[in-house]
């Protein structure tokens, strides 16, 4: 029985899957592999990879099998043997790999494109520029353009037919080829319909521009969105390039230096200050502060000693520790993040696009119309050519030039915006996640806070006075490298208008308890109070630990100073809120959203933070770490919220990935940067409510776009099928409606915050 039962588990298969350009293509790859019994797909596009769930009995080659049927190429990825770190930290090579190779695939055929379509334009719109038989010239010029250039459409549109699919993709060759071919025929039946340069075409007309046109456009819009969907695998390489390449090996006492992926569990290894700690593990020997700040976001570093477990890709800040390895490679807390982030991009399903959703009933519609009114024509009125005419028209007129347009003139218009505005937007999917979104989660250090400790509090307890006492300590806090001795040291010499500290003698650091040194002839210790109530021999008394918790209530690290065998005071330090965060956050609320702080520090600093900003004291969440960011995430997804993340750290990454809309600060790290849908390259809130706004505002005018530009085809095709409307005149109009969709475009580049 228990045999069966484990038989029954289904196992994961994650494939790479090329050729899928639309969200059609992954609702077809999904319907195929739905059909074999028991399997679940989910499938990402912007990665072009599944991830399937496989019963027992169904093979990889069955679900590869299955996909090739479907019109699309897929393999297994590498699985990386256990224990081992993917090579260069390697997120699956093919996370972006499809995109990133099609994107250079795709500039030449733009290049080609751009450069035969000026001419072939000029050639045929500016009568000034007409010559004897310059309808041939534009055939010529306009042929590589339509063929070659306009291969991918003319691809995906085949593929499409062939599983009785249609796409925009679908539309587009269509078009491009009718225009083209129409074009030709007329010069094939008059070659002398462009021998004189000054004569009117009353015989005919020629749209070779607009076939090249709508293609050079099109490749434009699908160029810049392969450049950013190449992207979107780049966040689990970052985040795992965050992990430490080396390791010191300790064995029979002497130290070698091996690759930190040949680690293995019971390995002994050595971290200097400064460097990251290879993998996770427990302290065996000494002591010291790890600043954790890339994967928990806690602003102070954490001491650890003998026992105290620690985790790869952390930075040993001052004592030298012996750790024996207790997990590498895949199992690692990194390497989990690592999958929190895939996991959530892929389990975001995509947003099919507007237009593509249009071009599913639109196009069978358009050729059922064409089709009739062929047919109707040449019954009713007997004469080919008039059918004909009417037929092509109608083809003509239902060229998707403005619905193609909408979205990558809109998103363009509203991406240049964005960058002047210090903006950027992953792509056009970014801007419907944006309009929905009703709750941002806040991360503390780095997005509402400046992430950096700064003196904040100053308390005398004996006869020194307070620039005295923050003078001494500054001066022995001078020789230690420790986050927290940086700081008072950088007050210190602020208070004394950057001038010298003076001297420290016979300078001791005690690991996880502090410092002490003689200044100026005084003995000074700065510490915690179990060592420096060991120093000195007795307890601080109840006034002064009255005085120390409260300002550790109120969510400061405070120390102890102690001059000359005596308590004399103690510092507080903090992390200080934004100046813009209050006024950002305010803004945010404006735009409907509800914010919530999540963060990995205690309760105490969250709420001092969240009172200074407006955030209501139900609406934070301390002590969280990065795999509960996620669930935090989740939680609000599941009650029913659309869920905006503003992050800055490692750690933030897998919440960015999971959220309906991921924002990174651009000045926090690349990992948070490559997982999020908006960058904003300051570290101003007031900057992401900026992001919001324009992308909703994008987003409008992309629905007007799409609006008009379906609009002028529902009443262009019956006016054309009745015979009503020429070729050249359904050209020119189809012409107008792209001008208006440009110029309704051009409207976000005035767009101010």
């Amino acid at each position: 029985m228990e045999l069966h039962r484990t038989a029954q588990v289904p196992r994961i298969v994650e494939l790479d899957i090329g050729g899928m350009t639309c969200a059609s293509c992954v609702n077809r790859v999904e319907r195929k592999l739905g059909k074999i019994e028991g399997v679940h797909a989910s499938v990402n596009l912007p990665l072009e990879s599944a991830r399937v769930e496989v019963p027992a009995g169904v093979s990889d080659e069955q679900l590869i099998t299955t996909v090739a049927a479907a019109g699309y190429t897929a393999k297994v990825k590498a699985r990386p043997r256990p224990g081992a770190v993917p090579p260069e930290g390697g997120a699956p090579p093919s996370s972006a790999g499809a995109d990133e190779a099609q994107a250079p695939t795709l500039l030449p055929r733009l290049v080609v494109g751009a450069v035969l379509t000026v001419p072939v334009v000029l050639i045929s719109m500016v009568p000034a520029a007409h010559f004897p038989h310059w309808g041939w010239w534009a055939a010529a010029l306009a042929l590589p353009v339509v063929t070659w250039a306009a291969w991918p459409f003319h691809r995906a549109a085949a593929v499409n037919a062939r599983h009785g699919g249609s796409t925009m993709d679908t539309l587009v060759s269509l078009g491009v080829t009718a225009a083209y071919v129409y074009s030709l025929v007329q010069l094939l039946a008059d070659p002398g319909l462009t021998a004189d340069p000054a004569m009117e075409m009353s015989r005919g007309a020629l749209y070779f521009e607009t076939a090249a046109v709508v293609t050079t456009f099109l490749l434009l819009g699908r160029w810049l969105e392969a450049r950013a969907r190449s992207r979107a695998g780049n966040a689990l390489r970052a985040l795992l390039d965050r992990g430490a390449k080396r390791a010191t090996l300790l064995r029979d006492g002497a130290e070698t230096e091996v690759p930190a992926e040949q680690l293995v569990p019971g390995d002994l290894f050595v971290v200097r200050p400064g460097e990251k700690i290879a993998t996770d593990g427990v302290v065996r020997e000494g002591a010291s502060a790890v600043d954790a700040s890339l994967l928990t976001g806690e602003s102070v570093p954490v001491e650890v000693s003998e026992g105290s477990r620690v985790t790869g890709a952390t930075v040993n800040t001052s004592g030298r520790l012996v750790v024996e390895a207790t997990r590498v490679g895949s199992d690692t807390t990194l390497a989990a993040m690592a999958r929190l982030v895939s996991e959530a991009q892929t389990s975001k399903a995509p947003i099919a696009r507007l237009a593509d959703r249009i071009s599913a009933v639109f196009v069978p519609v358009v050729l059922a119309v064409t089709a009739v009114t062929f047919f109707l024509w040449l019954v009713l009125g007997g004469v080919l050519p008039a059918a004909f005419t009417a037929a092509v028209a109608v083809l003509v007129i239902a060229c998707p030039c403005a619905l193609g347009l909408a979205t990558p003139i809109g998103l363009l218009a509203g991406s240049g915006r964005g960058s002047q505005l210090g903006i950027l937007i992953r792509g056009a999917h970014v801007l419907e996640d944006t309009r929905a979104v009703d709750t941002i989660v806040l991360d503390k250090t780095g997005t509402v806070t400046t992430g950096r400790l700064a003196v904040d509090t100053v308390d005398a307890l004996g006869t020194l006075d307070r620039a005295a006492l923050l003078r001494l300590a500054g001066a022995v806090e001078s020789a230690s490298e420790h986050p927290l001795a940086l700081a008072i040291t950088a007050a210190a010499r602020q208070a004394h208008d950057g001038g010298p500290l003076p001297a420290v003698v016979g300078f001791r650091s005690a690991p996880g308890g502090g410092v002490e040194g003689t200044v100026e002839g005084r003995r000074v210790l700065v510490g915690r109070t179990d060592w420096v109530g060991g120093q000195l021999g007795s307890a601080p008394d109840e006034q002064a630990t009255a005085r120390f918790a409260e300002r550790e209530e109120a969510g400061a690290t405070a120390v102890w100073v102690a001059v000359d065998g005596a308590l004399a005071g103690i510092v507080a330090l903090r992390d200080s809120v934004k100046p813009g965060s209050a006024a950002g956050i305010g803004r945010l609320r404006a735009l409907g959203l509800r914010p919530v702080l999540v963060t990995g520090d205690n309760a105490a600093v969250a709420a001092r933070v969240a009172g200074e900003v407006g955030i209501a004291a139900k609406d934070v969440q301390a002590g969280v770490r990065p795999e509960g960011k996620v669930e935090a995430v989740r939680r609000l997804q599941s009650g029913g919220a659309r869920v905006a993340m503003a992050g800055d750290g490692v750690n933030d990454a897998p919440a960015l990935a999971q959220a309906d809309l991921g924002i990174a600060m651009g000045s926090g790290t690349d990992v948070a940067r490559e997982a999020a849908d908006l960058t904003v390259m300051g570290d101003d809130l007031n900057q992401a409510a900026a992001a919001i706004a324009l992308s909703r505002r994008t987003l409008a005018i992309i629905k007007q776009n799409l609006f008009w530009a379906f609009f002028y085809n529902t009443v262009g095709i019956p006016v054309a099928a009745l015979g009503l409307l020429n070729p050249m005149i359904a050209g020119a109009a189809m012409a107008a409606s792209s001008v208006l969709v440009v110029a309704n475009s051009l409207r976000l580049t005035r767009f101010t915050p």
